[in-house]
């Protein structure tokens, strides 16, 4: 599972004009399975994603995709963890102590 720290590299007015496009990318995701939880953070300079994919590589090309790095207002810190505990509706998630 991956953590996607997005910081805001721009005044949030040209964040807001690109919020609509960004949305529209978020929901894309999270129709392909790949973000199971988003949101702002607070005070909001920036956002938190949680994804799930192949490898970090595939997450990065995600995060690429994203219409506030393509317009270059925000950037992406990736961190990638091994999900060993969960709560009952994330059991899916769960992939257990590596070998």
């Amino acid at each position: 599972m991956f953590v996607l720290e997005l910081t805001y590299t721009a005044p949030l007015e040209r964040l807001d004009a690109l919020m609509e496009e960004h949305i529209a990318w978020l929901d894309d995701q999270y129709a392909a399975g790949v973000f199971i939880a988003s949101g702002r953070k607070n005070p909001r300079d920036g956002g938190v994603i949680l994804a799930v994919g192949e490898d970090r590589a595939a997450i990065e090309k995600v995060a690429a995709a994203d219409p506030f790095t393509a317009h270059g207002v925000c950037t992406y810190r990736i961190t990638e963890f091994i999900v060993t505990k969960t709560a009952d509706a994330l059991a899916p998630y769960s992939q257990g102590l590596p070998g």
